[in-house]
């Protein structure tokens, strides 16, 4: 069954917040975080760590 990573990424965040229900800053903050992290100069390091 292939699923799109679009889908799979809704659904855990979706499953995550609704069994853990943490504070909706939280989940902002976290957003917020790693949409910077991703355009930043670290970025590449991170990417490397992350593989």
């Amino acid at each position: 069954m292939d699923v799109p990573l679009w889908l799979a990424v809704i659904v855990v965040c979706w499953l995550g917040i609704r069994l853990t229900r943490p504070p909706i800053w939280l989940v902002a903050l976290l957003l917020l975080g790693g949409f910077l992290l991703a355009d930043s100069l670290i970025a590449p390091a991170l990417d490397s760590l992350i593989k």
